[in-house]
């Protein structure tokens, strides 16, 4: 069951607080407050709340607390939360080719238990927002993502469902298996199936749904030309994989005859409607492509680096105007699950060319937050803390042992061990108590993920 919004007359008072809002002026407050009135913010400001609210239900001394907006996760794989650990040592080709037979085992009641332990460990590290790229939809497996939906919405993340899809198998010249393959008719009408069913397009929605191809090599140019029709017709946004590695790169160059952005252009999948998934190997031209045309980019800091991709080049991107948000991606590839930790390996990966400007402290939270939430085409509602939007807020522990001797708690939060998470608001619930799930059991959590990993590793 959905988790339901608090009463619309209903306030929380968080004060004493260090406020990050990210807003379009980076305002910040070394002492302020913030209130929550139902599922919005109210009000923001410099010292305590004002004496005469009404309807408080909840007050919280943030004293020693850093309160941010929700952070917002623009790449994920859900599903493989129950193959993390696996091809240890392999870069990305060597990778799926390894995985994709376990992948097309996959079920219904594999996918639900998988969806909770990552939403779990998206929400427990500060997470209001997650997308979930699901592109493996094996014959026979039920409705995978509508196990996907029920178990995100059972612990009360906002979410979009990117209904992904594969039809370039090896006998195709693609690298999927045959057998993990669908019929491109089969996937278009599917998408638009969950789209009708789905897809929430009003202010405050809990569940949007993309349309999202895999990636150049395992989906023929018809679907993406096809998709890219269907996602404008029925007016929502278009996701992929794009230019992740040196070999993808090459694919398209042999298979196409140009690099991965001339295709996407060729493909109509250039847009302030689009994002793409890492977009590590662009050069210049590529860049200038995506600024004037406001397609934007998920950085996955921590999957490039397990799978040796490369780094992209996020301050360049910045600086011409690119959307950039942070991803995790799939825990198969970036096993810790966690968006918080992104912030500080997107800010050091992208130092590692002796920029030591690179990326800021500032920078690398609005990546988390606003650049997230413009690049889901959300940034009306969420990745800032402004009254008007929706109370999806972080409320971090900076003066434990670990952060005290940090006077900036900006820094502490991206340089320092991830904090304590004091509280996590989405729609204004709190989802997450000290540093724990509120709207379901870890323990059970955990435990169904393990059965489900090890029943899908028995299939084999």
């Amino acid at each position: 069951m959905a988790v339901q919004p608090p009463a619309a007359d209903r306030r929380t008072v968080i004060e004493n607080v260090a406020i990050a809002t990210v807003d379009a002026r980076d305002t910040e407050y070394a002492r302020g407050h913030v209130v929550l009135l139902g599922n919005t913010i109210e009000s923001v400001g410099d010292g305590p709340a004002p004496a005469w609210l009404e309807n408080v239900a909840r007050r919280i001394n943030g004293e020693g607390h850093l309160l941010t907006p929700g952070l917002v996760n623009t790449h994920h794989h859900f599903y493989q939360w129950i193959t993390r650990g696996l091809a240890q040592d392999s870069i990305l080709f060597d990778w799926l080719v390894a995985l994709y037979p376990t992948w097309a085992r996959i079920d219904e009641d594999l996918v639900h238990a998988a969806t909770q332990g990552s939403a779990a460990a998206l929400l427990k590290s500060g997470c209001t927002t997650a997308s979930d790229h699901h592109y493996v939809f094996p014959r026979g497996g039920g409705d995978v993502l509508g196990a996907s939906v029920a178990g995100v919405q059972e612990l009360g993340l906002r979410f979009t469902a990117l209904r992904g899809s594969m039809d370039r198998g090896q006998k195709d010249g693609g690298l999927p298996p045959d057998h993990a393959v669908e019929d491109t008719d089969e996937i278009l009408a599917a998408s638009e199936s969950a789209v009708d069913k789905w897809h929430d397009a009003s202010f405050g929605s809990m569940l949007q749904v993309a349309v999202a191809p895999c990636s150049p090599f395992s989906v023929s140019t018809e679907l993406m030309r096809q998709s890219a029709e269907l996602a404008r017709r029925k007016g929502v946004r278009l996701h992929t994989h794009g230019s992740e590695t040196a070999e993808e790169e090459e694919f398209c160059k042999q298979l196409f005859g140009m690099g991965p952005t001339d295709y996407f252009e060729s493909t109509g999948w250039l847009g302030e409607d689009v994002w793409m998934a890492h977009c590590v190997h662009m050069n210049d031209s590529d860049i200038a492509k995506f600024a004037e045309t406001g397609t934007g980019v998920a950085h996955c800091p921590s999957s490039n680096a397990r799978l040796a991709a490369g780094t992209a080049r996020v301050p360049d991107m910045l600086k011409a105007g690119v959307p950039v948000g942070l991803g995790v991606d799939g825990t198969a590839s970036n096993e810790s699950g966690e968006l918080g930790t992104e912030l500080r390996n997107a800010l050091l990966i992208n130092r590692l060319h002796g920029r030591p400007d690179a990326l800021t402290v500032r920078q690398a939270l609005r990546l988390g937050t606003m650049g997230g939430a413009r690049v889901l085409g959300r940034q009306r509602e969420i990745g800032s803390i402004e009254p008007g939007k929706l109370a999806d807020l972080a409320l971090w522990k900076v003066d434990g042992v670990l952060h005290s001797s940090i006077a900036d708690p900006v820094a502490a939060l991206v340089l320092g061990a991830l904090p304590p998470l004091a509280a996590l608001f989405v729609n204004g619930n709190a989802v997450v108590e000290n540093g724990r799930l509120t709207t379901a059991d870890e323990d059970r959590i955990a435990l169904a993920a393990a059965r489900a990993a090890r029943d899908l590793a028995a299939r084999g």
